[in-house]
């Protein structure tokens, strides 16, 4: 065998080889193939400044996001989640689409890409173009009432909240934003205020998205399926598929034989099922393969 070179040096040689292969890989995989569709997870919204959950092992960064069952059984979850919004909401409302997110629209315009199945609840995607995006867990800048039904926009129940707690308008704690609108911050929530609904008087509300432990509605899950049906090819991207709701769609694509593409950084739970994985950021990976194609 011969000696690529000596201790890191040679590491990341083979690493530099061996990323330059996956890309042709990718890219071959990406001409062969008209109609692709996208997973994508929050490593795709890591470079527009929204943090993610797992680290390279796929491991927990930080405490697991909040229960739908403590969020609707528990006010002082409520408390604590609203009182953290108020703080980490502002970086996920605020952030703009990155490189990744432009390079699937440039895709999609293309007709390369026949569409978008994204784990995040951020709507960057919608944002940067994509036309044709199914929003898996939701949006976070919508809320429901866990009891009648209405919606509207967060921003109405963040001003309400504003209202309802001055206090809070102009925290000034070193709190860390965390992922989707939430932030890093423990203190004492007990006098934090919480409206109802306003129609129906005693009513939850609650982000419109899929919590922790909660089930991915069934109407969305046949969109996303219909979008794969649609697709010749699927690309994960900055996703570590620990979460059954995108993972799903991996195995029923590798079921009847649809091939499988994933960029991203890290091991994923899927990594025995990829026909190709690229380990790369997402942004420059998408950027060159945009640029390759032409």
């Amino acid at each position: 065998m011969t000696n690529v070179g000596g201790g890191s040096e040679a590491r990341s040689c083979v690493n530099r080889e061996a990323s330059a292969s996956a890309m042709d890989m990718l890219f071959d995989l990406v001409c062969r193939h008209r109609r692709i569709a996208v997973l994508s997870g929050a490593g795709i919204s890591t470079a527009s400044g929204i943090p993610d959950y797992r680290d390279a092992q796929g491991e927990w960064k930080r405490s697991p996001p909040i229960d739908h069952r403590d969020f609707m059984s528990r006010h002082a979850s409520r408390q604590r989640y609203w009182a953290r919004a108020m703080i980490g909401f502002r970086i996920l409302n605020e952030a703009s689409p990155n490189a990744a997110h432009r390079a699937i629209a440039e895709l999609e315009q293309r007709g390369k890409v026949s569409g978008v199945i994204t784990q995040n609840v951020d709507g960057l995607h919608q944002r940067a173009g994509s036309r044709r995006v199914i929003d898996l867990h939701g949006r976070a800048d919508l809320v429901v009432c866990m009891s009648c039904g209405a919606r509207q926009m967060r921003h109405a129940l963040h001003d309400e909240l504003a209202r309802c707690n001055p206090q809070w308008v102009a925290h000034s704690s070193p709190a860390r934003p965390a992922p989707d609108g939430d932030a890093d911050l423990e203190a004492d929530f007990s006098s934090f205020r919480v409206p109802s609904c306003g129609r129906c008087g005693d009513g939850i509300w609650k982000p419109d998205v899929v919590f922790f432990g909660d089930n991915v509605p069934a109407a969305t899950l046949a969109s996303a399926r219909g979008l794969l049906e649609d697709s010749d090819a699927l690309l994960v991207v900055g996703s570590s598929l620990m979460v059954y709701s995108g993972f799903r769609f991996v195995r029923e694509s590798v079921k009847v034989g649809r091939p499988v593409a994933c960029i991203n950084l890290g091991r994923t739970r899927a990594d025995e099922l990829f026909d190709v994985k690229l380990e790369a950021p997402v942004d420059q990976a998408l950027e060159a393969l945009v640029r390759d194609l032409g």
